[in-house]
């Protein structure tokens, strides 16, 4: 499976093994030393997904996340230092759909690249047209939009998992369920990816996020969505 990869990194060493890891792996390949740089290829290139260091001098990862993210519904994966800070939440919640750690393996980072290039389409079992609150669901399309006619901006993370839920309505789903259909992965997954797009989707389809009507957290569980 090829693809056109960004990789915003400022260290030239690791932006440099990066690039050929990617490109041993069949992928395109640009790279910037600098958010502002990164912005820059962005527009002109328009890549599949995007690897972003979070620190980056001047604009860091956080930041050009979220430019990204004001116009662009593209896969951001970030890459971090370490995984047991709040750079990873912070950074998930600046948009990005998944985040590898430093030093990263090579082929976990293409299988994470795959697995975001797959679900950029949805999958042809998903349900049918789903109403519910002001919203219809409409997975072949891959809209989601309100009963007056207005679009909701999802970024194809967010729609895919809101289409996992709605596939099954009423019924939970664990974490790890989430995991594999949505991430296509369970053995390295991190719990917090499916909280933080959790959080992130509410703030789209509940009318107060913070006492949700119908994506719902089951304690010890997982979620579902009441439609």
């Amino acid at each position: 499976m090829s693809g056109r990869i960004l990789v915003v990194e400022d260290d030239e060493r690791i932006r440099s093994s990066m690039r050929l890891a990617l490109e041993g792996e069949g992928y395109e390949v640009r790279d910037a030393a600098s958010g502002e740089e990164g912005l820059d290829m962005f527009a002109e290139s328009a890549p599949d997904v995007a690897l972003i260091d979070l620190m980056l001098p001047g604009m860091d990862g956080f930041e050009c996340c979220r430019a990204l993210r004001r116009n662009s519904a593209v896969p951001i994966i970030i890459v971090t230092a370490r995984s047991d800070t709040h750079d990873v939440v912070a950074g998930l919640e600046a948009g990005a759909d998944d985040y590898v750690t430093k030093p990263f393996v090579a082929k976990e980072l293409a299988a994470r690249i795959r697995a975001l290039l797959r679900r950029a389409r949805p999958a042809e079992e998903e349900p049918g047209a789903v109403t519910f609150g002001d919203l219809q669901l409409l997975p072949e399309q891959g809209v989601l939009r309100r009963l007056n006619g207005d679009e909701v901006h999802c970024t194809r993370t967010e729609f895919r998992l809101l289409c996992e839920l709605a596939a099954s309505p009423n019924k939970v789903l664990s974490r790890e369920q989430l995991l594999d259909r949505v991430w296509g992965y369970d053995y390295f997954g991190d719990g917090r990816l499916v909280d933080v797009h959790i959080r992130r989707l509410r703030t789209k389809v509940e009318a107060d996020p913070a006492v949700p009507q119908h994506i719902l957290t089951v304690r010890g569980m997982g979620y579902k969505l009441v439609p």
